[in-house]
């Protein structure tokens, strides 16, 4: 299993809108990845901290974040070649950050099993 993180830097002065990338755009990327997708994550950034900070001290690294959950990368890749364009476009719709992406092995899912 693999996760595929999607991050967007915190950034003085950008924009971002969460309502919309809750409610419009993942289910949207959902749909379009369909079977390649188990289920995704969403996050919303509240705070960061620098060593020694207090714990509400600065913004978030990330205002936003979210994880695919996926069999393979190869089939996360496959639904991307097919719907990427689709997908990539609607991010004008709710940023103007850039978003980080990375691929990760899953080794534990939930700590509770």
């Amino acid at each position: 299993m693999i996760k595929i993180n999607v991050m967007y830097p915190y950034t003085e002065g950008a924009r971002f809108d969460h309502a919309y990338y809750r409610d419009r755009h993942m289910p949207l990327v959902k749909a379009r990845l369909g079977s390649a997708c188990a289920y995704y994550t969403v996050e919303k950034g509240l705070a960061g901290r620098a060593p020694g900070a207090s714990l509400t001290g600065a913004p978030p690294a990330y205002v936003a974040m979210c994880a695919f959950i996926c069999d393979s990368a190869e089939s996360f890749q496959a639904a991307m070649q097919k719907h990427g364009a689709e997908i990539l476009g609607d991010i004008p719709n709710y940023t103007d950050i850039a978003p980080v992406l990375q691929f990760s092995e899953v080794v534990v899912e939930r700590s509770d099993r």
